[in-house]
């Protein structure tokens, strides 16, 4: 198997492993599969740190401190809540990165601005203290098919931006 044809979860894995780089995950659409999906690679407590799954609005001010300011103002599926839950588990959890996940998986819930399918994933970097390195991206995507089907495509995504990210050194 070469190496495009490795899962997306080992293609990650060797990435953080190889920089001495460390993930966490803040989910919301996804409900923990990100999290599944790293920790089905052996050895991943090298890298992994946690997934957090907060899919009410209470746990994403709770847990990863998203603005209520953000959440009243665009709703939990938006790009300032997808940054601030990157940013938010990724310092919580003191790890190198921090990727978020929001959207709507469907099959109820969607609009004509944010469509079933709808996510926006965030990727966050720690760059070293007194850098000014740190740095997040956000990017929004739409997938169609059953919920599952979302799901299973938009914690691949995240996977494939973080793998990206890493190789790259920047969200």
């Amino acid at each position: 198997m070469t190496d495009e044809e490795s899962p997306i979860e080992e293609r990650v894995g060797d990435a953080l492993r190889e920089r001495e780089g460390t993930v966490a995950v803040a989910e919301s659409c996804t409900g923990g599969l990100i999290g599944s999906l790293l920790t089905d690679v052996p050895g991943s407590s090298d890298y992994f740190d946690r997934s957090l799954v907060t899919y009410s609005y209470d746990a994403k001010l709770e847990e990863l401190a998203v603005s209520r300011e953000a959440l009243d103002g665009e709703g939990a599926v938006s790009e300032p809540v997808a940054r601030q839950m990157a940013r938010g588990v990724r310092d919580r959890a003191g790890s190198t990165w921090g990727v978020s996940t929001t959207g709507i998986a469907g099959p109820t819930g969607g609009t004509e601005d944010k469509p079933v399918g709808t996510v926006f994933i965030g990727v966050a970097r720690a760059g070293p203290w007194g850098s000014g390195e740190s740095s997040t991206a956000v990017r929004r995507y739409e997938f169609d098919g059953s919920r599952v089907e979302i799901k299973r495509q938009i914690a691949e995504q995240a996977l494939t931006d973080l793998l990206a990210a890493v190789e790259g050194g920047t969200p």
